[in-house]
């Protein structure tokens, strides 16, 4: 057990006041073998991966689910853009790859000199990415006003430490009025000559959405010599304290650095109240930033350190352990040091026995994030099922996509589902089965009152009558968000497969009748197959299907079309098949649909140029996307059709398009949806069947892999997947073994992996019988 260990599951206080009592010494990286080899894992993550290119992951300071992501904003909408040329300020609030305006709370800047504007895209600073520096748990910059800002962080603090040079004008400007978001009204106060407090209230996610509220607290680590307040254009020196409406609002503070030229100060947020930040700042602050910084990294170190990746090149390992940072970064810690957090009712409750969290991308998160978290971090990935089902307590029913305190509404189908009955499948609900049962059953025979904020399973009235989802074009959108009526058809598919796994559900349950009925509900996917077509399409109102008969062309389906929504029946893929017309037609659209023959002669350059369309062409494509969801688990489905060597083929075609540059992510990064994919397939397990416990076996692009796993949830304590001499040639798998027996299914479960400790793969040039028969396939639900 490493040293790091007894720390996580000591509880938070105690991790941070150990880790923050001094210098600790990363663990040493472990080759395949046991050995050491120098250097740190956190040395090979490079955080501006994915900032470019509408990635919108962002470079800043912050710790694995930290409340606090402190990050530079450049203008971009979600914060941080790599072409951009000025920092705006360092805030203290972002989500990774996100697709709209979210976070950004608190843009704080350095400055000297007078206050001559209150616009922080005035008075933004120009910087150069050679003066600029990024690590896990710490980011630093040169401005070209001579500033060095540097910054880290605590789970609910950001700590900044500004050189200046020598002046009696150094300023630091706390930027409350202004945000990635939409901004409903500000407070600013200045509560003594080393401390400001803010309350920002603001809305938005791509749309308006209910205002939630976060408070702040900033304590300098000196007097500052002066200070004052600005409203709108105007500046106050002297002022105290400052409201505002959705106009710009803020304070100032000036420090003499004609000797001391350092300035150092920890904000702590809140989204609770001003208490809460008082005493998260009082847990968490009052140290330099030199030993927070340590702490940050040595935290990071000690999370990555749960993968052990041997062999391939050092592209491949920065580009492998940077997705694996980006998968820890979200969801979010939303409570307080003592346990308080803001409900979606808008009250504050306690979470007694585990900690709350938020932040739920669950329409893209639910497909590979939530899988790979319950394998490296199930002690938090129980608390985050937990908080789910808080939700529904505080607020009466189940999120969709939560952000903060509040429902944003945004995607659509069902999600939710199968990422709580994941969490019931690896055993994260143990002591809460049937109070998650009872919340999906409302969820999935229900629709949110009118004066909820969720929409829920919107279309649930129709579907439960008639089996489908309509597609109902000009459709006013009831609650803010998006409306499965606009996507009628893929809401179908998403509920259907949300049933599928209910349904495993109350059968394991012992709810016989409810899982007949869900698992009969779980084939409604064929209510939308057009058998002129041999393509599912929408249906209207009156159940007519609608929209172009060109499955490339069609409407209905979200962000995506009929081709790239064919395969999301992972409860069923044996019927499917017979659908289109059996496995030999299913292979051939297979073949199609990912440009084979292409990827063959040029695996990177299919992927790049026939795939790839761009961020946000999602529409239009008879082609796999491997920049957006709702095909990502497509490339497994040859698992099922007697050719599990395709799968490997296009997952690693898929792989090359993740690259150690500001450009090398697959589209938004969707709160570690796609990192996680890369992690997954590059290790060579992937959720086939998301809500279930079954994992998609394909070739691990690294020789060995050790995965370190807790033993409360994996009695072994760890798995080792071994594929030596894996390469771009040797990449197909003749045999696999389980603890040295021969395995030859194309799938694993869960339960295999808790007593399994060595999962091992002997590859070769060219393809074999390996997994080809219909009794190697993941088997469908039933």
């Amino acid at each position: 057990m490493r040293w790091t260990h007894w720390i996580r599951g000591a509880g938070t206080a105690a991790a941070t006041a150990a880790l923050l009592g001094g210098a600790v010494a990363a663990p040493a990286a472990a080759d395949g073998g046991g050995h050491a080899e120098r250097g740190r894992l956190t040395d090979l993550v490079n955080p501006f991966i994915g900032t470019e290119n509408e990635g919108n992951t962002y470079p800043g300071a912050a710790v694995p689910f930290g409340m606090v992501q402190f990050s530079p904003d450049t203008g971009h909408n979600t914060g941080y853009d790599h072409s951009d040329t000025h920092i705006r300020g360092f805030s203290t609030v972002h989500i990774s790859g996100v697709g709209c305006g979210l976070g950004g709370d608190l843009p704080v800047l350095p400055t000297t000199g007078e206050i001559t504007s209150t616009d922080n895209a005035t008075y933004a600073a120009e910087f150069s990415h050679d003066d600029e520096k990024a690590s896990p748990g710490t980011y630093e910059v040169g401005l070209g006003t001579g500033i060095k800002a540097e910054l880290s962080a605590t789970e609910r603090t950001g700590v900044q430490r500004y050189t200046f040079p020598a002046t009696d004008k150094a300023n630091v400007l706390i930027n409350a009025g202004q945000s990635l978001h939409k901004t409903v009204n500000t407070e600013v106060e200045i509560l003594d000559d080393r401390t400001v407090r803010t309350a920002i209230t603001g809305s938005g996610f791509c749309q308006d959405t209910k205002p939630y509220t976060v408070y702040t607290i900033t304590r300098f680590d000196r007097p500052f010599t002066t200070s004052g307040t600005w409203k709108g254009d105007t500046v106050t020196p002297g002022s105290a304290s400052s409201s505002a409406g959705g106009e710009r609002n803020g304070a100032f503070v000036r420090f003499d650095t004609s000797e001391d030229r350092t300035v150092e100060a920890t904000t702590a947020i809140s989204y609770v109240d001003a208490k809460g930040a008082a005493l998260n700042l009082r847990a968490e602050g009052g140290r330099p930033y030199d030993r927070v910084a340590r702490a940050a990294q040595a935290a990071w170190e000690d999370r990555l350190g749960d993968v052990q990746a041997k062999g391939g090149s050092e592209t491949l390992r920065r580009t492998f352990y940077s997705s694996l940072y980006r998968s820890f970064l979200a969801p979010n810690i939303g409570s307080d040091v003592d346990g308080r957090y803001t409900g979606w009712d808008q009250k504050t409750h306690r979470a007694k026995g585990f900690t709350y969290y938020q932040n739920w991308s669950l329409w893209d998160t639910y497909r590979t994030q939530a899988q790979l978290l319950s394998l490296l971090a199930p002690h938090e990935s129980r608390d985050m099922a937990l908080s789910v089902l808080k939700i529904e307590e505080d607020s009466g029913w189940l999120p969709k996509w939560g952000y903060g305190t509040v429902e944003t509404n945004i995607m659509t189908g069902d999600p939710v589902t199968p990422f709580l009955t994941n969490a019931y499948q690896q055993g994260l609900l143990e002591g809460h089965e049937e109070e998650a049962y009872r919340a999906l059953k409302k969820n999935a025979d229900g629709v949110p009152p009118a004066d909820s904020a969720p929409v829920g399973r919107e279309a649930n009235k129709e579907y439960l009558a008639d089996g489908f989802a309509p597609y109902i074009k000009g459709r006013a959108h009831v609650k803010p968000g998006d409306s499965d009526y606009d996507h009628g058809a893929s809401a179908t598919l998403e509920y259907a497969l949300s049933d599928a796994m209910l349904g495993q559900m109350a059968k394991e349950l012992g709810h016989e009748d409810d899982a007949a009925r869900y698992t009969a509900r779980a084939q409604n996917y064929r209510k939308i197959f057009d058998s002129s077509t041999g393509f599912f399409r929408a249906r209207d109102a009156s159940g007519n299907f609608t929209g172009p008969a060109d499955p490339a062309q069609s409407e209905g389906f979200h962000e995506g079309t009929s081709w790239q929504y064919q395969w999301l029946v992972p409860q069923d893929l044996p019927g499917m098949v017979s659908l289109i017309g059996g496995t030999r037609s299913a292979n051939e659209r297979l073949d199609s649909f990912f440009a084979y023959e292409q990827l063959l002669q040029d695996p990177a350059k299919t992927a790049r140029e026939v795939w790839v369309n761009g961020p946000y062409d999602y529409y239009n494509a008879d082609k796999y996307n491997p920049q957006n969801e709702p095909d990502l688990i497509a490339p497994y489905t040859y698992l099922s059709t007697g050719q599990p060597w395709k799968t490997t083929d296009v997952v690693h075609a898929a792989l090359t398009l993740f690259t150690d540059t500001p450009t090398g992510m697959t589209g938004n990064d969707d709160l570690g949806t796609m990192s996680a994919w890369n992690v997954l397939s590059s290790i060579g397990i992937f959720p086939v069947q998301p809500g279930t416990d079954t994992w998609g076996l394909s070739t691990p692009v690294f020789e060995r892999v050790d995965l370190t796993l807790d033993r409360r949830y994996y009695p072994k304590g760890g798995l080792t997947v071994k594929a030596p001499g894996t390469s771009d040639s040797a990449r197909y798998i003749q045999a696999a073994r389980t603890d040295g027996a021969a395995y030859g299914k194309t799938y694993v479960t869960t339960e295999d992996i808790r007593r399994t400790r060595e999962l091992s793969f002997e590859v070769g040039t060219e393809p074999s019988r390996w997994g080809t028969s219909a009794e190697a396939a993941p088997p469908a639900l039933k």
